[in-house]
């Protein structure tokens, strides 16, 4: 993996959960500092804050003592916004770095909480950050620099693949396909599993072939070079048992239109938790 680049400074961790846990953990195997990092979490366990500390991370510190960050991570649950933001925000210097996974908040919204001027990156990742497998899709404002948004990639990039977006109104959007989306795939594994049940097969036996056949062609998927389409053909013989499925799954009422209106209800919700 490629070298850590120089953020300037401090990075400083507002929310260690699930999220802003595994990007932490990217960032160290990055060679981040871990000396350089503050997390900021009165919900970390014992167990956890102790884990963190034992790596020269400083858990919780009195901020006034940790001095101007060169970079904030928000990752804290949306309705902590303006409490946790209060807090932080005296740490803000003019060079200061705001990077934003909070699901629905705006840059005008988190703008509205921090110094004028503030440079802010708004990202929208996904669950398989976990293991590394994730894609992040982000978008900046205007104030920030070329050095900020190298920055910024690279420790985006510590969780998975990096989509930068010119247009923000286009986050609702990415939420529904790829931020909600880990849900739509564990999903179709629990409906496979099921039809396999219908078919006979015990249900334990069952859910591990719909698990497996998931997972081994998603890592197909992602070592091919070839689109999805080709790689859907290339597992489909003429008139045999794949092609007969696909008639029903691509049925003008099939899968596409039945995805196109999950995903149209998950962006209208993006929009209505963002007003």
């Amino acid at each position: 993996m490629a070298k850590m680049v120089e953020i300037g400074g401090k990075l400083l961790l507002l929310g260690a959960g699930k999220m802003g846990g595994a990007m932490l953990e990217g960032w160290l195997e990055l060679g981040l500092d871990p000396t350089q990092v503050a997390a900021i979490d009165p919900h970390l366990s014992v167990e956890a804050a102790g884990e963190l500390a034992a790596k020269g991370i400083a858990v919780n510190p009195v901020l006034a003592a940790f001095g101007t960050p060169a970079v904030v991570l928000l990752a804290i649950k949306p309705q902590m916004m303006e409490v946790a933001m209060a807090a932080i925000a005296p740490l803000f210097g003019p060079h200061t770095l705001a990077v934003s996974i909070m699901a629905g908040k705006t840059i005008a919204s988190i703008a509205a909480l921090l110094p004028a001027d503030t440079a802010i990156i708004r990202a929208m990742p996904n669950t398989p950050a976990a293991v590394g497998r994730g894609i992040t899709a982000a978008v900046p404002n205007a104030l920030v620099t070329a050095a900020q948004r190298t920055a910024a990639d690279t420790l985006l990039s510590a969780i998975g693949a990096v989509e930068w977006l010119e247009d923000e109104a286009l986050i609702d959007a990415v939420t529904a396909v790829s931020g909600s989306g880990p849900a739509y795939v564990f999903h179709l594994v629990e409906a496979m599993a099921a039809a396999g049940a219908a078919a006979g097969l015990p249900a334990d036996l069952a859910m591990r072939l719909a698990r497996a056949t998931v997972a081994g062609s998603g890592e197909l998927l992602h070592q091919s070079d070839q689109p999805a389409a080709v790689l859907r053909q290339n597992v489909t013989s003429p008139g045999g048992t794949t092609a007969a499925a696909l008639e029903v799954l691509m049925a003008e009422q099939g899968l596409t239109p039945l995805m196109t209106r999950a995903v149209a209800a998950a962006r209208r919700r993006a929009g209505e938790l963002a007003s």
